[in-house]
């Protein structure tokens, strides 16, 4: 049975660094990111994104995120897949539960979600999630 988690997450920590950055090529970064979720899925995330930026200062990003707490009363960890684009001061992400990732309680979790996030520095989260 499909459960959806609905929540916050606040950025704690961006550490941004471009990789490849050559003249008239789009920009590329790697960003080292730590989060704390709360709501539905409570803990911490850790995640790794790479991005593309465009010359209009939009992108385009994936990344790797470990979320480590709890979620639908059971606790362990999981690593979401994200793909997303930054346009107009907002991100906008979809998440998939990486299959075999989970630990603990969650290690049969499956589902996808999203998040939308401004500068502000925190996002809202929505995910459907079940246990196999």
């Amino acid at each position: 049975m499909k459960t959806k988690a609905t929540g916050m997450f606040e950025i704690k920590k961006w550490d941004e660094k471009p990789y490849d950055q050559s003249e008239g090529l789009p920009k590329l970064t790697r960003a080292s990111v730590t989060q704390v979720f709360s709501g539905d899925i409570e803990g911490q995330g850790a995640v790794e994104y790479l991005m593309m930026y465009r010359s209009d200062s939009s992108a385009s990003f994936v990344g790797l995120m470990r979320v480590v707490g709890r979620s639908g009363g059971r606790s362990g960890s999981f690593v979401f897949q994200c793909i997303g684009t930054f346009e107009g001061g907002t991100a906008r992400c979809s998440c998939s539960v990486v299959p075999g990732s989970g630990s603990g309680e969650l290690r049969a979790l499956r589902g996808e979600g999203a998040f939308n996030a401004g500068h502000g520095g925190q996002a809202s989260y929505t995910f459907d999630f079940e246990f196999e």
